[in-house]
């Protein structure tokens, strides 16, 4: 039956939303998809639940053509499990915490590793139950600190979240390899544009992690790819060691470095007072830059760390969330200064320099009590200017090495273009994405924790090994908006939209309405999903307004001409409009 306008439960405005941002959150609130409830959470209306369910539907058509089998948890769930992995406090404040009238805890899910560990462990006890897949459509919580760009990042979202429980590693491998395959094929069945680069696992854990990125230039997530195919998120990618120097070289000198704020005016002042032998310039990469960082693990105390990385690059927050995981991090405070005297703020270094006239007292890691790590650049025998740990003092010439140790390698400094790739296949590139999937081989994390074991084939009691595998529904919608629009409105790919047709009766003469009816009933007849704007005494412009606004593909405009048998066909897609006889159209929308 055709959806008519004159009865349909659809508000357009005319207006973009004062919070919006994005394309798609401007345009999937005005054009009646979805209405704001509170920030980052979103009412769903008849046509934001018409695209949803198909996208929906392809999805579901891969998986089961996968192998997974489909269910549903409940979002509400309790405490006792989240507990038993660890995440009840390792999600921090991203995850929504309730009590019930008994005070018992509850959370809203962000995730289901534990409920779908729990359900497998209820019902399957062998091997020969297994290899299995499961997987559910469902909302997710996650109380985000600044939900924006609308369906992109919110407090409530959709996703698909399939789950793999085999015996052995090789089984998980055929299993991670099956859901792979099916992503690919959802995605192309989308028309969307895709890398899979290596990923961080997070809080989630296991040992691979492969993340399907939209490359896009409002997308949250930086990756890097060389030529030769490798890619990877900036908190995956890893550095290039280069190989130890002889420990040979001028000795470590002290000089006077007042009013030098900056890496640019340290350059400046050691080029000035400390020229080099080999007749070089002095450059911020022969700088040790050393950022004091305070990580709290959740649960625990608060420390400080040094991080010395080369002067020409910054420390990336994202690389050090990985670096120290399940804990909060953040730069050092003027309370932290306070609290250590021995950190001389703006002119620290990995050891303790300051000697009587310019003679270095040559320091050891930790010589002001704090932990201190490196970037993997710095290896023996390369030379830095640095701080002194005195101040308005630096020191040249000191050698990693010979003239200070560390307590550790942390590889947290900012990715550049021209970076070799660690796969040896060339310099890597930074481009901007959106993850619109993520694959994880679990291992037995969640199995060991929780006691997920079946008897295998000798009656041994053996540990499962899971995957874990998520599409973000929700923001696949949004991304679609955004890649699918021009300045009037949505044009959505015809895989996923609201209706085939959008038949549009304009004019006031009683016989365009009739002969539109006609066509709608002809239409309807073949099968045609139509949504008919068979409103009266709305104006064409508003109609045609409303017709562009919501986006479906092709719109068919019964007017002035229908009395001579024709109609004019519109192809948002291609930006077309034609003449086509009015018997004629039913053919351009035949199966």
């Amino acid at each position: 039956m055709p959806t008519r306008l004159s009865n349909f439960f659809l508000k357009t405005l005319r207006e973009d939303p004062a919070d919006a941002e994005v394309a798609s959150h401007k345009l999937l609130v005005r054009a009646g998809y979805i209405r704001r409830q509170a920030p980052g959470v979103f009412a769903w209306l008849p046509l934001g639940l018409r695209v949803k369910a198909k996208l929906e539907q392809i999805i579901r058509e891969e998986m089961e053509a996968a192998g997974a089998h489909e269910v549903y948890f409940p979002a509400l769930l309790p405490r006792e499990p989240y507990e038993a992995t660890g995440r009840w406090e390792e999600y921090g404040d991203a995850l929504f915490r309730l009590q019930d009238r008994h005070g018992a805890d509850y959370l809203l899910a962000p995730t289901h590793e534990e409920a779908f560990t729990m359900l497998v462990k209820d019902i399957v006890s062998s091997y020969k139950d297994l290899p299995l897949t499961i997987y559910q459509i469902q909302g997710k919580y996650r109380d985000e600190a600044r939900p924006r760009a609308g369906l992109l990042r919110g407090r409530e979202f959709t996703m698909k979240d399939a789950y793999s429980f085999d015996v052995t590693d090789e089984g998980l491998d055929t299993s991670y390899r099956a859901q792979r395959d099916a992503y690919e094929r959802i995605f192309q069945r989308l028309g969307l544009e895709y890398v899979i680069v290596s990923a961080d696992a997070g809080a989630m854990g296991g040992s691979k992690s492969e993340e399907f990125l939209l490359p896009t230039s409002i997308g949250e997530d930086t990756f890097v790819r060389s030529a030769g195919g490798y890619a990877a998120n900036v908190e995956a990618y890893r550095s290039a060691v280069p190989a130890a120097l002889p420990l040979e070289g001028p000795a470590a000198r002290v000089f006077d470095s007042p009013e030098t704020p900056t890496i640019e005016t340290l350059v400046a002042l050691t080029n000035a007072v400390l020229p080099r032998e080999d007749g070089r310039d002095w450059t911020a990469a022969d700088t040790l830059k050393n950022v004091v960082l305070a990580v709290t693990p959740h649960g625990g105390e608060r420390e400080l760390v040094i991080i010395g990385v080369p002067g020409d690059r910054d420390v990336d927050m994202k690389r050090v969330e990985v670096a120290f995981p399940l804990c909060e991090v953040e730069p050092a405070t003027d309370g932290d200064f306070a609290k250590h005297p021995g950190l001389v703020k703006g002119y620290i270094g990995p050891g303790a320099f300051g000697g009587a006239d310019g003679v270095p007292v040559l320091g050891e890691a930790g010589s002001t009590g704090i932990r201190y790590l490196l970037d993997p650049r710095v290896v023996d025998g390369t030379s830095w200017v640095t701080g002194a740990n005195e101040h308005e003092k630096h020191v040249a010439f000191a050698m990693a090495g010979r003239d200070f140790v560390a307590d550790g390698v942390v590889d947290v400094a900012s990715v550049r273009d021209g970076d070799p790739a660690p796969d040896g296949s060339g310099p890597v590139t930074l481009e901007r994405g959106m993850e619109i999937g993520h694959v994880f081989q679990l291992g037995r994390k969640y199995a060991e924790a929780l006691g997920l074991k079946v008897l295998d084939e000798h009656g041994k009691l053996v540990t499962v090994t899971m995957g874990s595998y998520g599409i973000g529904v929700t923001r696949i919608m949004a991304i679609l908006a955004e890649l699918h629009h021009d300045d009037r409105g949505l044009i959505w790919p015809r895989a996923i939209a609201p209706f085939d047709v959008h038949v549009v009766a304009t004019g006031k003469d009683p016989a365009i309405f009739e002969v539109a009816e006609a066509l709608v009933a002809t239409l309807d007849a073949a099968g045609v999903d139509v949504l008919f704007d068979d409103r009266p005494k709305v104006s064409p412009g508003v109609k045609f307004g409303d017709a562009e606004l919501l986006g479906v593909p092709r719109v068919v405009v019964v007017g002035r001409d229908a009395v001579e048998g024709y109609a004019e066909v519109w192809d948002r897609e291609a930006g077309t409009k034609d003449r086509v006889a009015i018997a004629d159209v039913p053919a351009l929308f035949a199966s």
